[in-house]
């Protein structure tokens, strides 16, 4: 069994969560049609250590997991509130 370490609820199967993908930073502003078609519909998909959105299903609870991809192994989990500010812009998944 995988388990997964919700920073709010602690160590739990991984049947418990689900991943919404990659922390993005949203566009600006001034942004125009194609920097947010990029955003919505571009994923980079990229081999190696990523930040994700992950959510804890039951207790409704989101947070960010670092993932390396090519073995599937999560580093780390922390509450969104724990990001660096400057990534603080990125939208929380709904």
């Amino acid at each position: 069994m995988k388990l997964i370490n919700c920073p709010l609820n602690g160590p739990r199967n991984a049947q418990e969560f689900i991943c919404a993908g990659a922390v993005k930073i949203r566009p600006g502003e001034t942004a125009d049609r194609i920097d947010w078609a990029d955003y919505i519909f571009l994923e980079n998909n990229r081999a190696g250590v990523v930040l994700e959105w992950w959510c804890h299903t039951p207790s409704a609870y989101w947070f960010i997991a670092e993932r390396d991809t090519t073995t599937d192994n999560i580093l780390r989990t922390f509450p969104v509130s724990a990001m660096p500010v400057e990534d603080q812009r990125r939208e929380v998944p709904e």
